[in-house]
């Protein structure tokens, strides 16, 4: 064997492959694989012009034409095919579309997560595709920004859980398995911590802050293995996240040790120049990413000749390129798709996707992430002969249970039917299980949207479609009248509101979070007929509720379940699974409250305002059962490098149900502000009615620290306040406190 063709031999190290094909190819290979393009349907045309390293954004039907395409070019280098598969494969017609980020880390199981990672790695790996764009692990304070549903929500340990178990279930075995798909933490990092709500603007953010709350999910994803990070698109202190070498050589590489690939987001580089105005041209944009370390530039085909010209001018040297090159190679090699590209397999598609078991995993979780807010005793829905009017415009809507980046929700033109992603509707899945003898009648009652045109324009200067305005659907008086008619000659009304596709997702930020439309209307029109009113939210981040809502018999929030989060809500409604749900995010009074979340720093005139407490309506962590829990017999102890602590639990109900057990530390006096608590950990118990359980928590010291002004983190040693029980709030935790030398 020739020394050209050692890349070639499967039994030859990473290393050497990768050193014997980067010495065969030239500066513009090399710029070519350093290069993401989105494919659509042409991916062929894509690789003639540029045989780049990855292509996102493809029609499956093309998958196997741009696998040959890759082929045919000099050195057959194959691609890395990517998608954005946030929960679920939501652009395969039939694949199992699980509930968006924020309905699962409404579940608090890590083991469901990851089950649900792992039934999207298998059916996204049968397709073709050998990258997810997941986990998110933003921290959701700002709940007008557009991608809160994308998130797990506020709390820095719950979202490192989460991500932690989607990246788990994305690896599965390891490099050799054939259902393994890569994973990636995005976005790195602050992405969250927005201006106004605004999607992608100026984060204000200090390195201490970001040390404190933003970083450490990305830090256990680092060190736990995720494969690649995406980077945000916005700046912090005026650097662009693309070009900050702080974060992306400093803490990510050198602090983490993370040594996987860096893709910017959509765009970023071209945005260097277009909007942020940080760069005068492409080519000292292309020199400016590829010095802060980036490796895989998506969406920005301006960086192939902005390179080359950088090359000519001296801003990038030949060599410059080649840790990029390496790193992109090296995760081809170790995936072993010189020897497999791993095409489409319709045998496994047909066996895999949308399968039985798959379903029946996916209708565990939905059911596990509803959350009962309220319940004056009407649910369970029981009795015979039960007349339920099903009302409101998100009650037979699927886009309202599948949420973003799913089926018709507007990222994927192959996918544009909403029959070809079926989703299980609310009305649908109380017609299935309701008892013989039931009535189950529907009235819409009112829209929630109308589109009309952006007045700055159909087309953003790169190319792409600008989001159309949403405009409050006209109240027609025939439609209220009809559901106010229904709800009157029935036993109970359930009223499902929430918000639409267009009110969510990326650059789809809203200035505030009431009901959008007449959907305010409509529920004060069916409080004030008197029947009892169980108000169902399907919506993408947490709504500010009028008061009306506020009075229901019950409150159910399911955010966007997924294809089963009709079959789920059917099932907690009717009493057949128990409601076991928790906020992972905060429910605000009024936006104007804005930020709220529940390991606040403590400050001086901080608990409230003038006109309205501070409090949330709902708390990070609350959720009701059918049935009651008792805490007792707190106790925590200092033990070599652990705290350990146990509880008595008992289920003082008459029906077995499930308790999310939740573990809160404060430091008591630290040396700089901190926060009032954090949480530790956490755990699903189900009990029997009657029965106690001792439960036991060990958490590492190393746990309890804080970070500093110079950035540092430290445990201080002093007294602790342990705190265990329902939620957040004071009122349904025990406490303790101890020393800690």
């Amino acid at each position: 064997m020739t020394q050209c063709e050692i890349h070639r031999d499967p039994t030859a190290s990473v290393e050497d492959r990768v050193i014997d094909l980067m010495s065969l190819m030239t500066t513009t290979e090399k710029v070519a694989q350093m290069m993401q393009l989105p494919a659509w349907s042409n991916p062929r045309g894509v690789i003639e012009r540029h045989p780049v390293g990855s292509l996102l954004h493809t029609d499956p039907a093309t998958i196997d034409d741009a696998i040959d395409a890759a082929a045919a070019t000099r050195l057959g280098i194959p691609l890395l095919i990517a998608e954005d598969a946030i929960h679920g494969f939501g652009f395969w017609p039939g694949a199992t579309i699980f509930g968006t980020p924020l309905s699962m880390a409404c579940s608090f199981n890590p083991e469901a997560v990851e089950r649900a990672a792992r039934i999207t790695a298998r059916e996204v790996s049968a397709t073709g595709v050998t990258w997810t764009f997941s986990p998110l692990a933003c921290v959701a304070r700002e709940l007008r920004w557009g991608r809160v549903a994308e998130t797990f929500g506020e709390d820095p340990h719950l979202i490192g859980e989460l991500a932690v178990a989607m990246v788990r279930g994305y690896r599965g075995s390891g490099d050799d398995d054939p259902t393994r798909i890569l994973s990636c933490a995005k976005h790195f990092a602050g992405y969250s911590e927005t201006q106004g709500g605004l999607d992608a603007s100026e984060a204000d953010l200090s390195p201490r802050k970001l040390r404190s709350w933003f970083l450490p999910p990305f830090e256990r994803l680092a060190k736990e293995g995720a494969d690649t990070f995406m980077l945000g698109y916005q700046a912090i202190d005026g650097v662009p996240i693309t070009l900050n070498r702080w974060l992306l050589e400093g803490v990510l590489k050198q602090e983490w040790g993370f040594g996987g690939l860096l893709v910017t987001d959509w765009d970023n580089v071209g945005q260097l120049v277009r909007v942020q105005q940080v760069a005068a041209d492409f080519a000292e944009a292309a020199a400016l990413a590829v010095h802060a370390g980036n490796d895989l530039i998506m969406s920005t085909p301006e960086f192939h000749d902005g390179a080359l010209e950088a090359l000519r001018r001296g801003l990038l040297k030949p060599s410059d390129l080649d840790g990029a090159v390496r790193r992109i190679l090296s995760v081809k090699f170790r995936l072993g798709l010189f020897e497999d590209p791993r095409r489409p397999d319709v045998a496994r598609q047909r066996i895999e996707i949308g399968c039985q078991q798959h379903r029946a995993a996916n209708l565990d979780l939905a059911s596990q992430s509803i959350v009962l807010l309220t319940n004056d005793g009407v649910l369970p829905l029981r009795g015979e002969a039960v007349k339920v009017a099903v009302i409101g415009p998100q009650a037979d809507d699927m886009a309202a249970c599948l949420g973003d980046w799913a089926g018709a929700s507007g990222q994927c033109p192959w996918l544009d039917d909403p029959s070809l992603a079926p989703a299980t509707t609310l009305l649908k899945g109380l017609r299935a299980a309701a008892p013989s003898g039931w009535e189950i009648a529907h009235a819409r009652g009112c829209g929630i949207d109308v589109l009309v045109p952006n007045p700055a324009g159909e087309f953003f200067d790169d190319g792409q479609p600008r989001p159309k305005i949403c405009h409050p659907a006209p109240l027609g008086d025939a439609e209220l009248a009809e559901a106010v008619t229904l709800a009157r000659r029935c036993d109970v009304a359930v009223v499902a509101v929430g918000d639409t596709i267009n009110l969510t997702g990326e650059g789809r930020s809203t200035a505030t979070l009431e009901l959008f439309g007449p959907q305010r209307e409509l529920v004060d029109a069916i409080a004030a007929t008197g029947t009892p009113m169980v108000v169902v939210l399907l919506n993408s981040k947490p709504l500010v509720l009028p008061e009306s809502a506020r009075r229901a018999a019950a409150i159910v929030e399911s955010f966007n379940p997924g294809a089963a989060g009709g079959d789920a809500l059917a099932a907690v409604l009717l009493g057949e699974r128990e409601p076991s749900g928790r906020l992972p995010v905060s429910i605000p009074r009024h936006a104007g409250q804005l930020p709220v979340f529940h390991n606040r720093i403590r400050g001086w005139h901080g608990d409230r305002y003038a006109d309205l407490t501070y409090r949330p309506l709902f708390a990070f962590g609350e959720g009701l059962s059918y049935t009651t829990f008792e805490y007792s017999d707190l106790r925590a102890t200092h033990v070599g490098d652990d705290l350990e602590v146990c509880v008595t639990l008992t289920n003082t109900g008459d029906r077995v149900g499930t308790e999310v057990v939740q573990l809160y530390v404060q430091d008591v006096v630290t040396s700089v502000t901190w926060a009032e608590q954090e949480l530790k950990a956490f755990r699903r118990v189900t009990l029997d009615p009657g029965v106690s359980r001792e439960l036991s928590f060990t958490i590492p010291v190393a746990e309890l620290s804080i970070v500093l002004a110079d950035g540092s983190r430290v445990v201080e040693p002093g007294e602790f306040e342990v705190r265990m029980g329902h939620s957040s709030k004071p009122e349904d935790q025990l406490r303790h406190r101890l020393w800690i030398a």
